[in-house]
């Protein structure tokens, strides 16, 4: 096979030659080129978001979860009260790294297979009121279902608690727009929607609160209110940046906006989405969410109900035909997961249903109904 395998993960991602060609250059961490690529991202970055009046861009090295863990730090006072909502594996990891780090947090857990619910949290909020900041999973990656951002925004807002946004997945596929939100904080990464490489996270703080934040961090490198003070003193970055991250990403936002901006990127999603949720059903495939709750991003399919199969042959078989899936991520049922983001289209998703088709013929299972 003369390409690259196609991962059909929630992240990293399928990668364009542009994206990828771009990292062939080496730079220099403090030159005057590779600052202006990094102001420049920062910038355009605040552009989707539509939060040039109202937020900051802190962009962070390291994965995803880096910057959760750096956001909660430098957002929730050391005395402060995190309630987190969980309805899947990233909700709870929020939760985990918070108590890690010492701040008081209520872990809200609920079924896996349906949105957070508003009114539920309105009363954990009047119940406890100690609570002072709310934290969300925007698209909950172990199970592909949305949770209701804006109603949580203005849940939040009515009440005065602080938000917190894990948007990793969604950002820049999923609508997010800061002149109609409330939050303290909303968390993606370069590896996701926007497809880049991963490597490097970023944080969207509000400017009014930055202040306040100033002495919150328990981390030197994830005080990201130290990171964004040096950035906008020097233009640099305080250690050493992911040079060649940076510029993969800077390329791939081009391309972004080439295609159309995020409007544009969740039509193809959503056609990847229908692509292949007919195709597996065809198979006899089930998904873990009802269809309602489906979202373009990833999606969690049941594991057949048959003694033949098995995930790891399923993996490598799909695999071996250039088709990289994800596991599940639940414990009580069996899972495994296809993503429908990065630079991918019909054709691709169309030849991921047809390799699963074929490794179910290897594997004896006639029908994964």
């Amino acid at each position: 096979m003369d390409r690259d395998n196609i991962l059909l993960t929630p992240g990293p991602l399928t990668t364009t030659l542009r994206t990828k060609l771009a990292m062939l250059k080496d730079w220099g961490s403090w030159d005057a080129d590779f600052n202006a690529i990094t102001a420049r991202v920062r910038h355009e970055l605040l552009d989707i978001l539509h939060a040039q009046d109202t937020h900051v861009v802190v962009p962070l090295q390291g994965s995803g979860t880096f910057s959760v863990e750096a956001a909660v730090s430098t957002v929730v006072p050391r005395d402060g009260h995190l309630l987190v909502l969980d309805n899947g594996a990233y909700c709870k990891r929020m939760g985990k790294l918070a108590t890690m780090m010492g701040r008081k947090t209520t872990i809200a857990t609920r079924t896996e297979d349906a949105p957070v619910d508003t009114g539920e949290v309105e009363r954990l909020l009047l119940a406890d009121p100690s609570i002072t900041h709310v934290g969300l999973i925007h698209c909950e990656t172990g199970t592909g279902v949305v949770n209701p951002l804006k109603a949580i925004s203005d849940l939040c807002a009515r009440l005065g608690k602080g938000l917190i946004v894990d948007a990793m997945s969604s950002f820049a596929a999923l609508p997010i727009d800061a002149r109609e939100l409330r939050f303290d904080a909303l968390i993606a990464a370069s590896g996701k929607c926007l497809e880049g490489v991963p490597g490097m996270g970023f944080v969207f703080l509000r400017k009014d609160l930055l202040t306040q934040c100033a002495d919150n961090s328990h981390s030197l490198a994830m005080d990201l209110c130290d990171q964004h003070y040096y950035m906008e003193r020097t233009g640099q970055w305080r250690f050493t940046p992911p040079t060649h991250v940076v510029v993969a990403l800077a390329e791939a936002m081009q391309q972004f906006k080439e295609e159309g901006g995020q409007t544009a990127r969740l039509a193809r999603y959503e056609d990847n989405l229908r692509t292949l949720v007919d195709g597996m059903a065809a198979l006899g495939f089930n998904t873990f969410l009802d269809p309602q709750y489906l979202s373009p991003i990833i999606v969690t399919f049941r594991a057949p109900a048959h003694p033949a199969y098995d995930f790891k042959q399923f993996y490598a078989s799909a695999k071996a035909q250039g088709f990289m899936l994800y596991p599940g991520k639940l414990t009580e049922v069996e899972t495994f997961r296809v993503g429908c983001i990065g630079a991918i289209g019909r054709k691709e998703m169309q030849q991921a249903v047809n390799a699963v088709a074929r490794t179910l013929n290897e594997m004896g299972i006639a029908s994964a109904a």
